[in-house]
């Protein structure tokens, strides 16, 4: 499959188009920062950015954990850190040990050779250094949904996160990613649009099939992926509130209990940041797995605002909500809503039915009416963006 995707300088890409969609730039907050304290130097790469690539920016990985511990999130650890010395970025660590314990074991041994000495959850200032935070599998033991549970992250840490986030940061969450904070919606609308970690089967060969080749994540992988791993269920689809770039083929193996729509991979926009997260890498041997680590790279230089393409996981549904803030109450703004609203259901409609032509006729037309909206501009660029989607998965034959 010839790559599509294009590296991006400093900032947040907020919406690019090709083909049929102009081309519109937008920048956001989370930069690469300064070198952290002592502590942070120990758990950084010294890397030299590849040729090509973008400046040298910061990575934090999330492997604290307070119930189950995945056996991967070493592996995962260190995997990142070579990918970043390869790639052109650093790499901080927040997987300090505790004594957290239950029917899993005496409590958790971290990583205290590579671990920050203190939480890098202070502030949103402080995560502002980070271009994305990575959390391989920091399951807290909140699946009770008891707000009394000790958390992954406290009030405080939450709130710095929140902050973090809806100032342009980058969340990539890796497998148990969705097996923790439980408790917390906004967590679980961030890590999947609602969907937590509800069980799984026995770990077992199954294939994978790639709904959306056009995110730089998923265009280098085979269209039927066959992996051995742990496949989780979920609580809820979560395909109304993502874009949905891989699905898992539920009669490929035994144990699945989400039916013939069984999403595993999605990423999205949520609160100014970007979200992207994989349910596979439970096992160990996922990160030295080329095909996987090269998806993996994808989902972290995606989020971080380092390349873009395919759209940048617009979804209608955040379209949709753009255009409900856009009414300003007067009569003709109420009409082009209304039009739009109608084009847009169209589109949406068209595009399930993989009628890619009828959806892109419906969009351009939206896309032009958007133009008449005061303050339109936004709105048209992120119709833009479900442009280019559409016309890459015409091109892909999807």
């Amino acid at each position: 499959m010839t790559s599509t995707h294009r590296r991006v300088g400093p900032g947040r890409l907020l919406g690019t188009v090709t083909g049929l969609a102009a081309l519109l730039l937008g920048f956001g907050a989370a930069s690469a920062g300064a070198v952290d304290s002592a502590a942070s130097t120990k758990a950084t790469t010294n890397a030299s950015p590849q040729a090509g690539s973008s400046e040298e920016y910061k990575v934090l990985v999330v492997g604290k954990t307070l119930g189950f511990r995945h056996s991967h999130i070493d592996e995962t650890t260190h995997a990142v850190i070579d990918m970043g010395e390869q790639s052109g970025f650093t790499v901080d660590v927040w997987d300090p040990p505790n004594s957290s314990g239950g029917w899993w074991g005496p409590g958790s041994p971290g990583q205290p050779e590579l671990t920050l000495s203190s939480t890098p959850f202070a502030s949103a200032e402080n995560l502002s250094k980070y271009a994305t935070i990575l959390f391989a599998s920091p399951v807290d033991n909140t699946n009770s949904l008891n707000p009394a549970t000790p958390r992954l992250l406290n009030d405080a840490e939450l709130a710095a996160f929140q902050g973090y986030m809806r100032s342009g940061g980058g969340y990539v969450g890796l497998h148990a990613a969705t097996d923790t904070m439980h408790s917390v919606p906004w967590y679980s609308e961030l890590s999947g649009g609602g969907a937590r970690f509800v069980n799984h089967p026995a770990q077992q060969t199954a294939t994978m099939r790639v709904e959306d080749p056009t995110h730089p994540s998923t265009e280098h992988l085979p269209l039927e992926w066959v992996r051995f791993d742990e496949w989780y269920n979920f609580t809820t689809n979560p395909r109304d509130d993502v874009r949905v770039l891989l699905t898992l083929d539920e009669s490929t193996y035994s144990g699945g209990r989400m039916g013939a729509d069984h999403p595993i991979a999605w990423c999205h926009n949520f609160e100014g940041g970007r979200s992207w997260y994989e349910g596979a890498g439970h096992v160990d041997a996922s990160y030295s797995d080329p095909v996987f680590l090269e998806h993996l790279k994808g989902g972290i230089e995606w989020t971080a605002g380092k390349v873009s393409g395919g759209g940048d996981c617009v979804t209608f549904k955040e379209v949709s909500g753009l255009l409900a803030a856009s009414d300003d109450g007067s009569i003709r703004s109420e009409k082009l809503a209304a039009q739009l609203e109608e084009r847009l259901a169209a589109a949406e409609a068209a595009a399930d039915a993989g009628d890619r032509d009828a959806a892109l006729h419906a969009l351009q037309t939206a896309r032009g009416k958007a133009n008449g909206l005061v303050d339109g501009s936004t709105l048209s660029s992120k119709i833009a963006d479900l442009i280019e989607w559409q016309t890459g998965l015409r091109a892909a034959g999807m």
